[in-house]
């Protein structure tokens, strides 16, 4: 590049369009580079307080250099400024704010001027590369690329991919897998970073958009959209789940994927160093979804709680470890791709839960409404579950089971609001008696029963309300009220009442500012 600063004009622009050529870049920006350079090493010539500009005949090559002066009524720095008078007796037609162009003799660069020319000049150029780099890069975030190992570092893998490097970080290699310099890799662009050092494009070979974006290559009928990938769960170099569905009734979607003889899938577990991989039907209906993910094992019943997006599933005692899998990965997979908890149970553990809820109600009926348990036992197995059930139900519905009679169904559902009632005030009592303020109290879709649980956990005012999340009000595993049935909705609707009062005082914070 020294070459450059000393070179005759024709050698100027030859010089810029090599380097243009070679970094892939406009022949504008090294020009520009230049220019600014031989005005950095002309400043140090004619002194920095100077404003110089210099200009590269982008035809000849004919370096020209100029001292610029704006027009000024009072003159404050010399150096870059000119008074109006003085102005107009260079150019008739000079006014204020006008700039004025003293044209400077050609400069002969010294060694340290040239340096300094030629570092601005490498500068410059490394910048508007890596700003290519980005711009070329920043849009093809979601795709493959192909490239080769570069260099291992500390267990992150430089990838070069032709006008630039990647990198796949150690965690973002399927476990096991080893690289030498020279080895093709293939990878997903899953982020493009614009960073001092120039863009930085991460790569990976674990995310789930990779199986994908890998089938999308292998199955024309997915790049066609005929077959579409619902959802992808890994568990990278092991074991894989993928969804899908065709929008083509004709075209079985989970054949389509696996290919004749099971070629298109064998392409993808080569790519993903024998990673086992079950292609499932996508269903919209959750518990054929569910039931889909969980296979091989076989699944005998499903019962959903859409609130809490759980679902239990009873397979047979001897497909439990099957159901299961190998330290938990196949429930832990169909989790991930359905999007529900999924709980299992045999059939054994399920017969046991039933017949212990079974023995549970029978004796909260016999207690509470005073009956024997051939009765209590009755009413459980006509599916009432608790005291509200009872009392509150319709008279009719009573009347299907043998033996009801009106002036019965009236003695169960009067002792049922009864104990209900007894509930309520006691409930109300351990409420006061545990410091539970009233106005928490009052919030609608508490009950005394939900008032006593959070008084218990050291919620005891609105504000302490307020302070929650709904998980920590409804989570499965340590929520306080979790056991009461409320949706994420109604727990919303809770916590935002008991906030309620903050906003009111923001507003009349505000208002008595303003006025």
């Amino acid at each position: 590049m020294a070459v450059a600063v000393s070179a005759n004009r024709l050698e100027l622009l030859q010089i810029a369009d090599a380097v243009a050529r070679e970094k892939t870049i406009d022949k504008d920006v090294v020009l520009g580079a230049m220019e600014e350079a031989i005005q950095k090493a002309a400043r140090s010539r004619y002194g920095a307080e100077n404003e110089i500009q210099a200009q590269i005949d982008r035809k000849t090559g004919e370096i020209r250099l100029f001292r610029i002066l704006e027009v000024v009524e009072t003159v404050e720095n010399p150096a870059i400024q000119i008074d109006l008078a003085e102005a107009q007796a260079r150019k008739a037609d000079a006014k204020i704010g006008d700039f004025l162009a003293d044209s400077l003799p050609p400069l002969d660069f010294g060694r340290v001027a040239a340096q300094t020319a030629k570092q601005v000049i490498v500068q410059k150029v490394r910048d508007a590369e890596r700003e290519r780099q980005y711009n070329e890069f920043k849009d093809r975030v979601g795709d493959i690329i192909s490239g080769v190992v570069k260099r291992v570092e500390y267990g992150n893998v430089i990838i070069d991919i032709g006008r630039a490097e990647a990198i796949i970080r150690r965690d973002q290699l399927i476990p096991r897998e080893h690289f030498r310099n020279g080895d093709r890799v293939r990878a997903f662009i899953y982020e493009v970073r614009r960073e001092q050092r120039g863009p930085q494009i991460l790569l990976s070979r674990t995310r789930p958009e990779f199986m994908a974006k890998l089938f999308m290559q292998e199955v024309p009928e997915i790049y066609d959209g005929i077959i579409e990938i619902k959802a992808v769960a890994r568990d990278p170099g092991s074991r894989a789940k993928i969804a899908v569905m065709s929008n083509d009734h004709s075209i079985d979607p989970v054949g389509a994927c696996v290919g004749m003889r099971g070629s298109r899938v064998q392409a993808v577990v080569g790519e993903l160093q024998g990673e086992k991989i079950d292609i499932i039907p996508w269903s919209p209906d959750p518990a054929t979804f569910v039931v889909s993910a969980l296979a091989p094992a076989d699944v005998v019943k499903v019962v959903m709680d859409e609130d809490s997006r759980r679902i239990e599933v009873v397979v047979p005692d001897d497909q439990l470890s099957l159901a299961i899998g190998r330290r938990g990965q196949n429930v832990r997979l169909a989790s991930q791709l359905t999007g529900w908890i999924i709980d299992i149970l045999t059939e054994a553990d399920e017969s046991q839960r039933r017949q212990e809820e079974f023995r549970q109600r029978t004796a909260q009926f016999v207690a509470a409404l005073d009956v024997d348990e051939t009765l209590a036992q009755l009413l459980v197995a006509e599916g009432f579950t608790d005291l509200e059930d009872v009392a509150y139900v319709d008279a009719g519905e009573f009347t299907s089971i043998e033996g009801f009679d009106a002036e019965l169904v009236d003695v169960l559902q009067s002792r049922a609001r009864e104990a209900l009632a007894a509930q309520t005030a006691e409930a109300e009592e351990k409420r006061v008696a545990l410091g539970v303020s009233d106005e928490l109290a009052a919030i609608e879709g508490l009950t005394p029963q939900m008032l006593v649980a959070l008084g218990e956990a050291g919620v005891k005012t609105i504000d302490d309300l307020g302070d929650l999340a709904s998980d920590e009000l409804i989570g499965a595993e340590d929520g306080i009220l979790r056991d009461f049935g409320l949706s994420e909705e109604e727990a919303n609707a809770i916590i935002m009442a008991a906030r309620a009062h903050w906003f009111a005082d923001e507003e009349a914070a505000t208002g008595g500012a303003a006025g």
